[in-house]
């Protein structure tokens, strides 16, 4: 992983696969610098190299969305971005984080698809018979999964584990707030042509104990979008499910890589293909 880069007046503190955290060298400034970078992974590894401009741009499509659910409490503080930064950063509140990734899943697909096929069940809930790869589930459901340590697996958890880490008030609420949130982005989308299949939320404590969105929201990064007419018109889960994120570096490193050592290099055609489809998404999103 590249180096974080450094920003006069904030001391770099924590590099995910594509954040890059910052606390402000003030003592008495507890505020946080989300910086997004320009990498991209995909089965847990970095790859490169990175994808133009994804920083802006997932950077733009979180504070868009924000925006769009601005009753909804987040992480977001006032504040100038810096220079070094500006477009592809954002200040937000210190939080405790809580360790549980919220997804919501309205759409069968992906790892849903596959435990599907093999016990009719998504994330251990039943389903019913006869669904096809890409098909609309009867409700959106709510799949929490634990957010592992650093440099292991994230894990699918139940509700009743997720009551056992949080507690049974705060469990409903992610459950219930993620839901909620899920609907009324899925309804936006709807609107614009775009298929929001599913997402993952994370959320944070503040000191007065409210709930607030956190990290991103609504990203290519965390979600999955499809384009409504494909959906509809496609014969073939690959038409149907063309989405607007790095899967088309997900695919084409499946075919070019068997996960031993460290993956190749992405060609340039790979990496334009892909840096199109964050910016036709952002672009049918915000009209």
């Amino acid at each position: 992983m590249s180096e974080a880069q450094s920003i006069p007046g904030w001391r770099h503190i924590y590099s995910g696969k594509v954040r890059d955290l910052y606390a402000s060298e003030d003592p008495a400034d507890t505020r946080i610098l989300v910086v997004a970078s320009d990498r991209v992974s995909a089965f847990d590894f970095v790859l490169s190299p990175g994808i133009p401009q994804k920083g802006e741009l997932l950077t733009s499509l979180s504070m868009w969305w924000f925006g769009e659910l601005s009753d909804v409490p987040n992480h977001i503080a006032e504040g100038e971005i810096p220079d070094a930064v500006a477009g592809r950063a954002m200040l937000a509140m210190a939080l405790e984080m809580l360790p549980i990734e919220c997804v919501v899943r309205g759409y069968l697909t992906g790892s849903g698809w596959a435990e599907y096929v093999s016990s009719g069940t998504v994330c251990g809930i039943p389903l019913p018979a006869g669904l096809k790869n890409g098909d609309r589930l009867p409700e959106p459901l709510f799949t929490p999964a634990y957010k592992a340590p650093m440099g292991e697996h994230d894990e699918n958890i139940t509700f009743e584990k997720t009551v056992e880490i949080v507690g049974a008030e705060r469990a409903a609420q992610l459950r219930d707030t993620s839901l909620a949130i899920y609907r009324r982005a899925s309804e936006i989308a709807e609107a614009k042509g775009l298929i929001l299949a599913d997402t993952k939320f994370e959320f944070g404590v503040d000191a007065d104990g409210v709930l607030r969105l956190a990290d991103e929201a609504l990203t290519s990064d965390s979600s999955r979008y499809w384009d409504t007419a494909a959906w509809e018109s496609g014969t073939t889960p690959e038409e149907r499910m063309a989405s607007f994120d790095k899967q088309i570096v997900r695919d084409w490193l499946a075919a070019h890589w068997d996960q031993q050592g460290e993956p190749p290099a992405l060609p340039a055609d790979i990496v334009e293909m892909t840096a199109g489809r964050y910016r036709e998404l952002i672009e049918r999103l915000r009209g």
